[in-house]
């Protein structure tokens, strides 16, 4: 059975005259996949579902290497959860997994699984930091290789974690003067973009030798990658993280907007992620998106509604602070709906000059952004894009892709050494995306079922 499709007609008078008609999210389009992928989709979204797993992961994960040894527990792994959420190890790998997705309509978006340990004399010392840029690199460089496999191309996205290249402590120190009324001048978007630029000595007044050092150290790690990425025509969107965090991240893309931002650039070539369910997100995301236009530069955002829930709140209430999240889901489920469309009208305004991914996997929230696309007259293969997790939403992402959207998905990569630790750290904050699947858990055991019994 064909899927029902929502064809957009691009044109800058507005919609069409056919009428807009909703995307159909019944997993029709799982008949594009086997019946084995469909199997071990059922299985592992069962088992992350299942709460206890998600909290003790990374100790079952121990338990699994002492009991069973490592070559076992390793195969058990790849069969399932590493199968499911990861495109592989080697390039070889990642490619083949990408060809299969393009076949479904589906487009990449590679993430290099880094996690800091602030703990660890390791994980926070230059060292690291520099091997992340050599990774960050090659994956600059693979996602750019991916465009030699056949099927659709359109931008080359890919993921960029700042606090890969920059130590989550100093992020917490520049925030927490970003955030005061008298804040150096040093730290704005144009000063260090110069500091980018020029690679000379940079000194911040309100920083230490060793911070100064790290910071001109982080600085030429960030230019680095985003001069490759631009070279490479990879666009680069920049993760959020907490909001002790977050200022800093941004003041980081402010300034890297500023070099490679402009239209002169082809840009956006840094995007910045909005987290919808902080309750200072729209306004945020107004006043950025304005500064982009006066300022001429070209502005890119993924807007996601957020996956530090239940950290952010607990922080929040350890320090005595206000939450800074929205109070329940219905309150995120609007907020996320006004920065889309906010967004999209930007995007109807601005064209070319303004991108967004719509990063959910909402039916709802994808309905609202295909019919306004349609009432704004955006094309479906244009600045606008939908982007899911790699093993998740597949019904609405192959929705999607047949009916001809930019669509991407979140691919991490890399050993099960890197990958495991990664991977059971974001189900944990994303404890509601998988415990929210049911329907896409329903949607595949019909299809099975279905599948068994002979049926049309």
């Amino acid at each position: 059975m064909m899927l029902r499709t929502c064809r957009v007609l691009y044109s800058q008078a507005g919609p069409s005259a056919g009428g807009w008609q909703p995307l159909s999210f019944d997993g029709a389009a799982f008949h594009l996949k086997g019946t084995g992928e469909l199997t071990r989709a059922l299985l592992v979204l069962r088992l992350c579902a299942w709460p206890p797993l998600v909290t003790h992961g990374l100790v079952l994960q121990a338990w699994s290497q002492r009991l069973l040894g490592s070559r076992l527990s390793g195969a058990l792994l790849r069969a399932s959860v590493y199968g499911q959420f990861v495109a592989g190890e080697t390039a070889e790998e990642v490619r083949g997994c990408v060809q299969q997705l393009q076949t479904l309509g589906l487009r990449p978006l590679l993430a290099v699984p880094t996690e800091e340990e602030p703990d660890s004399a390791v994980k926070t010392g230059e060292a690291w930091y520099e091997g992340n840029l050599s990774a960050m690199l090659r994956c600059v460089d693979l996602s750019r290789g991916l465009l030699e496999t056949p099927g659709t191309t359109g931008n080359i996205l890919m993921q960029l974690k700042v606090t890969a290249l920059t130590s989550s402590r100093l992020c917490k120190e520049l925030t927490s003067w970003v955030r005061r009324p008298g804040a150096p001048s040093e730290l704005s978007p144009e000063r260090l973009a110069e500091a980018m630029d020029s690679g000379r000595g940079f000194q911040v007044p309100c920083l230490n030798a060793e911070q100064n050092q790290h910071l001109q150290s982080s600085l030429r790690r960030l230019q680095q990658v985003v001069q490759h990425a631009r070279a490479q025509h990879v666009r680069l969107l920049v993760d959020a993280e907490y909001t002790s965090l977050n200022p800093a991240l941004s003041l980081l893309v402010a300034a890297l907007a500023v070099r490679w931002n402009s239209p002169r650039e082809g840009g956006p070539w840094v995007w910045n992620t909005y987290q919808a369910y902080l309750k200072d997100t729209y306004e945020q995301l107004r006043r950025d998106a304005e500064a982009a236009d006066r300022s001429g530069l070209a502005f890119g955002v993924k807007l996601v509604r957020g996956a530090y829930l239940d950290k952010e709140r607990k922080v929040a209430l350890l320090q005595g602070a206000k939450d800074p999240t929205q109070p329940d889901y219905e309150a995120t489920r609007q907020s996320y709906s006004r920065c889309l469309e906010l967004m999209l009208t930007h995007v109807s305004q601005r064209g070319p000059l303004c991108h967004l991914m719509v990063a959910s996997h909402n039916e709802e929230t994808v309905c609202q952004a295909t019919k306004r696309m349609w009432e704004l007259g955006i094309p479906l293969d244009g600045p606008v894009c939908f982007g899911q997790l790699l093993g998740m939403c597949d019904h609405v992402s192959l929705a999607l892709g047949q009916a001809g959207y930019a669509v991407y998905k979140s691919i991490p990569y890399g050993s099960l050494e890197e990958v495991i630790p990664y991977l059971i750290r974001r189900a944990q904050e994303n404890r509601s995306v998988l415990q929210g699947a049911r329907r896409e858990r329903e949607l595949l055991s019909q299809e099975l079922w279905r599948r068994l019994l002979g049926g049309a």
